[in-house]
């Protein structure tokens, strides 16, 4: 029996009459641009997430891009972001003419590395920009600290932290801005792309709904240059149902790397790592090891999926390439040669987790 990343069709099975319902109300309703479903699930989103405003948009990516356009970051102003993360995080800061400036990472948890932010930060740094990558929280009391000391902006990439929290406070509410993806293997995800923007602040929330609006307040005027991206109706109705089994979904996911860590204790992998700073949410369950091609292999041959994220980062992509000579980030280089993810996903038994482990134990 083949065991996938994520089971989004099994997911699918267990909520299929209450989605399917929603979608078909949605449909015979027929207002599908910015209709009562995105406004609901806005205000349910912010009330989960104790934030006074959350702005649905068209992707993850749109939401970064928008919070940077909407913290008015722009030419000649300097960003720093972790190289160890999906390209949609210096993409935006590009999106709008900024300049990311990679730092490197924890050994352990794999997110920014705090002492190396303060090192980089120069008189044109105007924001933080920390990713609470796989679903481990960054330490975000000691940033909001440091963008105090500097009079800098934080914008969080929540794309894979949906209901993390330090201490009941949830990622997404630390910053001047949080950015959501629900792509579909999120944690929360929807059946196609979606994004979500937070803030405390009022007139950022109104700037943000005009950005995502083609820049109009009223129809027909233009005050400022926006953009196409609205959250979508049938997808926010899909999310407004997967939003009440969150902490359900978290909690499983949760059994599930637990599960892993304990039978792996004594192999020689450097486990999944909780820093007990923040509660993890394990968006992916990643470990390390040297033998990584060959325990994948052996994976691969039992048909059990694997995959290595990010095999090449940000600093080594083609598109950074130029910009990112002389950086060098010894910790994300060395990590990204070891890393592997396993599945992982709340509908996974512990059968199948005890196979999975079995099959590493006998690959070392």
């Amino acid at each position: 029996m083949k065991i996938p990343m994520v089971d989004l069709k099994g997911q699918y099975q267990i909520l299929k009459h209450e989605i399917d319902a929603a979608v078909l109300e949605t449909l015979a309703a027929s207002q599908y641009i910015l209709g009562p479903n995105v406004q609901a699930f806005e205000q349910e989103a912010a009330d989960y997430l104790g934030v006074k405003h959350a702005i649905g948009c068209a992707s993850g990516t749109d939401a970064l891009h928008l919070a940077l356009a909407a913290a008015g970051i722009g030419e000649g102003d300097e960003v720093i972001t972790t190289a160890f993360t999906f390209i949609a995080t210096a993409e935006a800061i590009r999106y709008v003419g900024a300049t990311p400036v990679f730092v490197d990472i924890d050994a352990k948890t794999f997110n920014i590395d705090l002492d190396q932010v303060e090192a980089a930060i120069t008189p044109r740094t105007r924001a933080l920009l920390p990713v609470h990558l796989f679903g481990q929280p960054v330490d975000m009391p000691a940033l909001q600290a440091l963008c105090e000391k500097h009079a800098l902006l934080l914008i969080e990439d929540c794309a894979q932290s949906f209901g993390a929290h330090i201490d009941e406070q949830m990622t997404g509410s630390f910053g001047d801005f949080g950015a959501f993806s629900f792509f579909p293997s999120k944690n929360l995800g929807c059946f196609g792309d979606g994004g979500l923007v937070t803030t405390n602040d009022e007139n950022c929330a109104q700037e943000l709904r005009v950005l995502r609006n083609h820049g109009s307040r009223q129809r027909y005027h233009h005050n400022v240059i926006g953009y196409n991206s609205r959250l979508d109706e049938i997808q926010a109705a899909i999310l407004r149902i997967k939003l009440r089994h969150i902490d359900d979904y978290n909690r499983e996911r949760r059994r599930v790397a637990h599960r892993y860590s304990s039978a792996l204790a004594d192999t020689g992998i450097q486990t999944a790592h909780e820093d007990n700073i923040g509660l993890h949410v394990y968006h992916q369950y990643t470990l390390l090891h040297p033998s990584r091609d060959r325990i994948m292999q052996a994976l691969q041959e039992e048909g059990i999926a694997s995959a290595v994220y990010y095999p090449i980062p940000l600093h080594r992509q083609e598109v950074f390439r130029e910009s990112c000579a002389d950086v060098t980030l010894p910790v994300t280089e060395a990590t990204v040669q070891q890393c592997f993810s396993l599945p992982i996903y709340p509908e996974l038994d512990n059968a199948s987790v005890d196979r999975i482990t079995d099959v590493i134990k006998g690959a070392l």
